[in-house]
């Protein structure tokens, strides 16, 4: 091992004057031993600098053995007393290459002189069995004399290793505590700044030694002064370090309150006493700006967001202006109102626009999160719903004419401090205003602020804009329905009828219901209930063209399931451009089907005859019709229902039903029974037991006229409609509702002639005579003649061109039906015959006289019929002499 030099200082006794060689023991650098001269000995407390370096000491007598130990030796060297006194220092510490070394220096030192060097020693393995370690010592090493004054020598001796880390942690602790771009105080126990570093001097102004022996309230205004105060005396007393505590404050020359992120922990001695606190701060004002700007962005995100989820699934323009201000009042502001164009309200094609500016609108919503708020706007209150205008130089009517939103000044001792005034534009159009208002106390309306609000005005007024649009839709959908349904109450004979129809809400589109009630020749009646598939102003129109059909259909007298066969036809050509033929050639050959030009429907068809009260059935996918004879419980009649209209490929099934006087028929739609709460069989079930509900509405009392007796069978009947009604949920406006009810009043006995003719000339004087008979009995003297002509042609064409036996037969209801059965299948046509010819007039001549005639197959055969209206001393009969002379 290379020797390193050391200083040796010579002692001032004879026996050594001269500077010594100073060998070392290690390779580390030498110390400069310290002069020695007058020395002022103190108590040091608790906390010096002996708190970190650990100094030993021991002694060396004149045999160069160890005759003293102290307890710091002991710690440093891990030696006891009792093993270190009498040893050799040099054989119990030293490596055995420099022993040889040692021993020349333990003499010098015996013989006086004084040395300091940094010496590597090694401490041997214990008795206990501890290994051995080594280590590098500061060696100051002072001559002495014993009593008897032989030489020996005094060992001061510090572990080099805890001055290299002091040294280290010194470095490092200067080059944070000045260095850190953060604000560092060092507080001593009496709250007093004992060190500051640049950073602070920085923010607050000076120098770091400025700052010695401030206190808090120097750097901040009370009450924040006196928070901090006491959490530094909390940090103090227990322990407990603070992380990120938030303090607010001003620094010099500057109004802009700051924002500082604090640390605080408590500082320990070497020896663990408390002697302050370590102040640890950041400035985060941009920070919590930052954070401002961004929770200030995800609340306008969340309100848009919310809009857009919440607003516009009503398609009612007042519930949707509710639902704006609904989100928007408080989490935007304190007040708001929502004024609409009347004009837009009230169904205007052309809206006001931007023209002037001071149009009515109406005021359709207010919120207000503030007690007993008066209404934002200025002027007098305007109460929700009613009518008012803006004037032409306010900031609103300014706002309406320009498209812009507008700031509206606060009134002087008002509640409200901001005002904003948004228009509400929707496809380049306005149609309304929405007010926003914040009271004093809140923060005013700042452009961000603006922003925002024009967005949830203009997603608003679109879904308005939509509401008005579907509302204007739906009302036409609803006249159009409406204008095809039957005007008034239907009559019919040998029926007495009422009928409902209740329209959806104006949440759901128009739908395709409908009903129909159609006289039919021979005093029978056609019933008719429908429902096309889909809603909307399309359904509407499919509705119309079926049930314009099903009437000319009804006319040609066709049995029901041939209407039926026809109707499926005319359905499945309404969505073709080409009609049926174009349908029918399509559904030949492979096609993609396009379900938006897909017209189906369900209908039921009933014919029902007064004469025989027999009624034919036939079914197109529709619910059954429902029967309610005298005395019985209702029950649903088992009619066929057979596939829709308009899908085609397959026949109707016809049923026919003899329907008891008295009995009640109820044919109706699908929103009448179903609905999302209520499934088809529990509503069916309800239906029917709505109608044979015992304590429904009914008269009291025997009617004394046949006319009172109409009148009292249909004022029950339309108890029974209203009872149905009240007693099913249909109020659920998910749907439309068509119900027809009739009750069966038969033709009675005395109100038919019916007889059979043979076939010969000798039958036309009967039938005369047959006829003039009956009009007598029935008090129809000024039909007389009229009716005997018109007989006397249809049976004389029966004889010429008819086949098999003739029957005649006459009816008596709300006019006089005659009618001629025969069993020929040819139908008679009305041709115009020539000045020359001698007959062909016949025909002519009946539809002169009559009200209305035509011709119908039967089973067997064919019927010719004419129609006359009853006198009642009004209506003037037409001469028969006259209508004939005017043939020629």
């Amino acid at each position: 091992m290379s020797e390193i030099p050391a200083k040796a200082t010579e002692s001032e006794d004879p026996s050594g004057g001269a500077r010594a060689d100073a060998v070392g023991f290690a390779d580390v650098p030498s110390v400069d031993a310290m002069s020695v001269g007058d020395a002022m000995w103190q108590s040091s407390p608790p906390g010096s600098i002996y708190d970190y370096i650990k100094v030993a000491s021991f002694s060396i007598g004149p045999d160069g053995l160890v005759d003293q130990w102290s307890l710091r030796a002991e710690q440093l060297f891990g030696i006891s007393t009792e093993h270190a006194v009498g040893m050799d220092p040099i054989e119990a510490f030293v490596d055995p290459e420099l022993r040889e070394h040692g021993q020349r220096k333990m003499a010098e030192i015996l013989d006086g002189r004084e040395w300091t060097g940094v010496v590597p020693f090694r401490v041997p393995e214990s008795a206990e069995g501890d290994a051995a370690k080594e280590g590098l010592a500061e060696v100051y090493v002072m001559p002495t004399r014993t009593e008897e004054g032989e030489r020996a020598a005094v060992c001061i001796v510090v572990d080099v290793r805890i001055l290299r880390r002091i040294e280290t942690d010194l470095a490092a602790s200067q080059s944070i505590f000045g260095q850190s771009p953060f604000g560092f105080l060092l507080i001593d126990p009496d709250l007093r700044v004992r060190r500051a570093n640049q950073q602070i001097a920085n923010t607050f102004g000076g120098t770091p030694d400025d700052h010695r022996g401030n206190s808090v309230q120097d750097y901040l205004q009370s009450p924040e002064a006196e928070r901090v105060t006491a959490t530094l005396r909390r940090v103090l007393e227990t322990g407990n370090s603070i992380t990120d505590m938030h303090v607010t404050g001003f620094v010099p020359g500057s109004e802009e309150r700051r924002h500082w992120s604090i640390n605080l922990y408590r500082v320990h001695s070497g020896s663990g006493r408390p002697i302050g606190i370590a102040w640890l701060g950041t400035d985060v004002t941009a920070r919590r700006a930052a954070a401002r700007e961004a929770a200030s962005a995800r609340r306008n995100l969340a309100l848009l967001n919310e809009v857009g989820a919440r607003i516009g699934n009503s398609l009612d323009l007042e519930t949707t202006a509710r639902e704006l201000l609904d989100i928007v009042v408080p989490g935007f502001c304190d007040l708001a109102t929502v004024d609409l164009y009347q004009g837009l309200l009230a169904g205007d094609e052309t809206p006001p626009g931007r023209a002037d500016g001071s149009a009515e609108v109406r005021r359709v919503a207010f919120a207000s999160a503030v007690s007993d708020a008066p209404f934002v706007g200025g002027g007098a209150p305007v109460a929700v719903n009613a009518v008012h205008h803006y004037p032409f130089n306010s900031p609103c009517a300014d706002a309406l004419r320009t498209a812009r939103p507008q700031y509206v000044p606060a009134e002087e001792g008002g509640p409200v401090q901001s005002t904003l005034a948004v228009p509400m534009v929707a496809h380049d159009t306005v149609v309304g205003l929405v007010q926003f208002a914040r009271t004093k106390g809140s923060e005013p309306f700042g452009d961000r602020d603006r922003d925002l609000a024009v967005e949830m005005a203009a997603r608003a007024a679109v879904c308005i804009d939509n509401a008005r649009l579907y509302r204007r839709e739906h009302e036409r959908a609803l006249i159009l329905q409406r204008s095809l349904l039957p005007p008034g109450d239907p009559e019919a004979s040998g029926l007495d009828i009422a009928c409902r129809y209740l329209p959806g809400n104006a949440a759901t589109e128009v739908g395709g219901d409908w009903f129909d009630v159609i006289e039919l020749p021979g005093h029978r009646t056609a019933l008719v209930v429908g429902d096309v598939m889909g809603r909307g102003l399309r359904a509407a129109v499919a509705m119309g063209e079926l049930r314009t059909a099903v009437r000319t259909l009804a006319l040609l007298d066709l049995e029901p399931a041939e209407v039926l066969s026809a109707l499926d036809e005319i359905a499945r050509g309404l969505g073709t451009p080409g009609g049926v033929q174009q349908a029918t050639r399509a559904a030949r050959r492979p096609r993609e089907a396009d379900l938006s030009e897909v017209y189906l429907a369900t209908c039921i068809y009933a014919v029902y005859d007064s004469v025989t009260r027999r009624c034919t059935f036939a079914n197109a996918g529709h619910l059954p019709p429902v029967l309610v004879e005298p005395g019985e419980a209702a029950l649903m009649l088992d009619v066929p229902p057979g596939m829709p209209l308009g899908v085609g490929g397959e026949p109707f099934e016809e049923v026919e039903v003899e329907l008891p006087e008295g009995a009640l028929l109820a044919l109706y739609t699908d929103g009448l029974v179903e609905s999302r709460d209520h499934p088809l069989d529990e509503g069916l079930q309800a239906f029917v037991g709505a109608l044979t509900d015992p304590n429904r509405p009914s008269n009291d009392g025997p009617p004394s006229t046949a006319a009172a007796l109409n009148a009292e069978t249909h004022r029950d009947l339309e108890d029974v409609c209203d009872h149905v009604l009240s007693t099913l949920d249909t109020h659920h406006g998910e749907d439309d509702i068509a119900l027809l009810m009739a009750r069966v009043q038969g033709l009675p006995e005395d109100s038919v002639g019916d007889w059979t003719l043979p076939r010969e000339p000798r039958s036309v004087g009967r039938a005369r005579e047959y006829a003039r008979a009956r009009l007598q009995s029935w008090d129809l003297e000024p039909l007389i003649d009229t009716t005997e002509l018109l007989v006397s042609e249809l049976v004389t064409n029966a004889l010429r061109y008819g086949e098999g036996e003739i029957r005649l037969r006459l009816l008596l209801d709300r006019t006089l039906v005659c009618e001629v059965w025969d069993a020929g299948l040819v139908q008679p046509r009305r041709r115009r015959a020539r000045d020359t010819d001698e007959g062909g007039r016949g025909l002519q001549l009946v539809g002169l006289l009559s009200a209305a005639w035509g011709s119908r197959r039967t089973p067997r055969g064919k019927t010719v019929w004419f129609e006359l209206p009853l006198p009642d001393g009004e209506t003037g009969m037409v001469d028969p002499a006259e209508a004939l002379l005017s043939l020629f």
